[in-house]
């Protein structure tokens, strides 16, 4: 039993690795992600996308504390502080709003 634990704790270890590059798959430079979450950065230009953890998500309008976006082809609006809002089997929150971009945090 002793010769299978060390087999068990690679194949684990293993497993841990894939899943996290699975979990940075889809990000790119506008999108920082760590294990469990990613920071998308937007620009707040007209068709601004990005694609994180393999959903779109596009910039669709903001003012100064919400942000409207389409994501996974549904309209969604963020508002700052408050809930994170599920769509396409994540979870996105509005970090922040400055006049030329919008920070959202996505996590699955």
């Amino acid at each position: 039993m002793l010769i299978f634990m060390p087999r068990r704790r690679a194949a684990a270890l293993l497993v841990s690795a894939a899943l996290g590059a699975a979990l940075l798959t889809g990000c790119s430079d506008d999108v920082s992600c760590g294990v469990d979450q990613c920071t998308v950065t937007l620009q707040r230009d007209t068709n601004a996308s990005v694609e994180v953890l393999g959903v779109e998500a596009e910039f669709v309008s903001a003012d100064d504390d919400t942000v409207t976006l389409e994501v996974a082809g549904q309209q969604v609006t963020l508002t700052k502080g408050q809930q994170a809002v599920e769509v396409g089997g994540l979870q996105f929150s509005l970090s922040s709003v400055t006049k030329s971009a919008i920070q959202v945090q996505v996590s699955k």
